[in-house]
């Protein structure tokens, strides 16, 4: 059995984050997964200019589930100020309990605007923003409302940054850290450095160090916390379509046997649901399209057939996702080798895109001009 763990006063107990994923995490999916166990769910990443200048996308996407606790948003940006406006605003008005930011996108439209998984290259520059973040969130709050840092390992195997980012975390007043053990060369691809966490977790010694990548099934993030020895885990793609992995997790952590996966009957209640709640979410038509790239997460490893695949990706209503729904198999279940089956992203590697001459001066703490960020929302 592992124990909680804390960001500042919220406990987190079992000691599991759920990832921001774009398109992904918003407030309905949230919903599904906080029904199978404790823990944090964040939202999907989003520009913290956006958030100060009320954006109309970014203000549903800071929005909650009633009843949604506690409610985490993960921001990102390539200066100081807005970051530190963002934070403000939300705490202020009263609509966050926790902020996390990130500094491990390693999207073209992020980092080519000096954004992302790029910024803990520039330390001095991500120093301060860090401090504008902690400091906003301290003040408007009393201490309230913990802030917490997401990253990469570096841009690359020759440029590996983690270590100084979590020491500068730490010393800069974050509740914890968080590393995806991927450099943002590779993307999705490959293995996850599970050693980096390791190193990172002797590096920093105050505060909670949250291990990423490759936790697939309940027994990896047990595996993940045995040899590295972090102290709790953030979950992205193995989620996908499989809310239950919470479930899992919640078990695993208290020391009680993993259940086995849902019967395809239990799938599909989930499904319908899901398809629901983001027909209301994003009023109408576009909730349904959505849910198509959730509909082929449900059905991986279940032996559905291509063609129902194909149809369920191409579903435009919710009665037609009914008929769907009724003609598959309910007694399907899946199989312990396709339980491992990778979802969501998997490419890479791919050169990072950066801004002209961004490397050239790496103390430089000057941050991008407004007009070099984009308006990008998700990553």
């Amino acid at each position: 059995m592992y124990p909680p763990i804390r960001f500042g006063p919220l406990t987190l107990d079992p000691p599991v984050v759920l990832a921001p994923m774009a398109g992904v995490t918003n407030a309905p999916f949230r919903t599904l997964c906080r029904r199978f166990g404790a823990g944090l769910y964040v939202s999907e990443m989003v520009m913290a200019r956006a958030v100060v200048e009320r954006n109309k996308k970014t203000e549903r996407m800071i929005s909650f589930a009633p009843g949604e606790s506690p409610r985490s948003i993960q921001l990102y940006g390539t200066e100081p100020h807005s970051l530190g406006e963002a934070v403000r605003r939300l705490v202020a008005e009263g609509l966050v309990d926790h902020i996390d930011m990130n500094f491990g996108c390693p999207a073209p439209k992020v980092t080519r605007n000096g954004g992302g998984s790029a910024v803990p290259l520039k330390r001095n520059l991500f120093r301060s923003i860090v401090r504008a973040a902690v400091v906003a969130a301290r003040e408007e709050s009393g201490g309230r409302v913990p802030v917490t840092i997401k990253f990469r390992k570096g841009l690359n195997d020759d440029l590996l940054t983690f270590l100084d980012a979590g020491r500068i975390g730490e010393e800069e007043g974050v509740a914890g850290v968080a590393l995806h053990a991927r450099t943002a060369e590779q993307l999705y691809s490959g293995k996850a450095d599970w050693k980096a966490i390791g190193e990172l977790k002797e590096a920093v010694t105050s505060i909670p160090v949250l291990g990423n990548g490759d936790i697939w099934e309940a027994s990896d993030a047990l595996a993940m916390m045995h040899e590295t020895g972090c102290d709790g885990v953030v979950v992205g793609r193995g989620c996908l379509g499989k809310p239950w992995l919470f479930r899992d997790l919640a078990d695993a952590f208290a020391g009680r046997p993993i259940q086995e996966p849902p019967v395809m009957a239990e799938v599909t209640a989930m499904m319908r649901e899901h398809a629901q709640l983001l027909w209301e979410y994003f009023e109408l038509d576009r909730g349904i399209r959505d849910f198509r790239k959730h509909a082929g997460w449900y059905v991986t490893g279940y032996s559905v057939g291509p063609d129902m695949r194909r149809r369920l990706g191409q579903v435009s209503s919710l009665s037609e996702l009914d008929d769907l729904l009724g003609e598959i198999d309910p007694t399907l279940t899946l199989p312990e080798a396709n339980r491992r089956i990778p979802r969501g992203h998997t490419n890479g590697p791919r050169p990072v895109h950066l801004p002209h001459g961004y490397l050239d001066n790496l103390d430089d703490a000057t941050p991008p001009t407004v007009e070099e960020e984009s308006m990008a929302n998700g990553g």
